[in-house]
């Protein structure tokens, strides 16, 4: 008969060679997550599919369409709607597994640069402006026709500071596109990670 202190000592061992066995299997188990999306169904009627980008999408919608933005803003830089349009649709396309389309998709972008300005942040003693702040606002309509309670219409805005010794024209380009790559993720984030 077997006493308590050695089957006390097999229960430890078998347990040493589960916890082994688990982190060995850890690091695959993380990549298969982190590198895959996942879906989890909650009974019949709700499934809810997640991706590494924290996107939450039903299995329903499988079309994505993005209208070419308009430019409205007073000041009217030639490229920037298209240059919006682009940016959205690539975000998606990385983001998601869903079939960008031409005509209405599932879910759809539209709209249009509204504002696009410099203005003076600080002025120094010389009375000239420091640092400048340049500002660009987009406002979105996104239509969700699967989940009609998702759709949202929305102003989306970001910045980039810049010195006030040098001229706008220098440093637009750079600063557009850091500008847009946050006003890009601010509108994937609320169509589909639903901040």
């Amino acid at each position: 008969m077997e006493s308590q202190n050695e089957r006390f000592t097999e229960k430890l061992k078998n347990m040493a060679l589960i916890r082994r066995n688990i982190l060995k299997l850890l690091p695959v188990l993380l990549l298969t997550f982190t590198a895959t999306a996942c879906k989890i169904t909650f009974g019949r009627f709700l499934t809810v599919e997640y991706s590494s980008s924290g996107a939450s999408i039903s299995p329903q919608i499988k079309t994505l369409s993005v209208q070419r933005f308009f430019n409205r803003a007073s000041l009217v830089q030639p490229g920037l709607d298209q240059y919006i349009t682009d940016a959205l649709i690539d975000k998606c396309r990385s983001q998601t597994n869903l079939q960008v389309v031409r005509d209405l998709g599932d879910v759809d972008f539209e709209g249009e640069i509204t504002d696009y300005r410099t203005q003076p942040l600080t002025v120094g003693a010389d009375s000239y402006a420091s640092m400048n702040r340049f500002t660009i606002t987009v406002r979105v309509k996104f239509t969700n026709t699967v989940e009609p309670h998702l759709s949202y219409e929305q102003s989306f805005s970001a910045y980039e500071d810049y010195d006030g010794s040098k001229d706008l024209s220098a440093v637009e380009q750079d600063l557009s596109v850091k500008i847009f790559e946050k006003i890009v993720e601010d509108i994937f984030n609320r169509a589909f990670v639903n901040w």
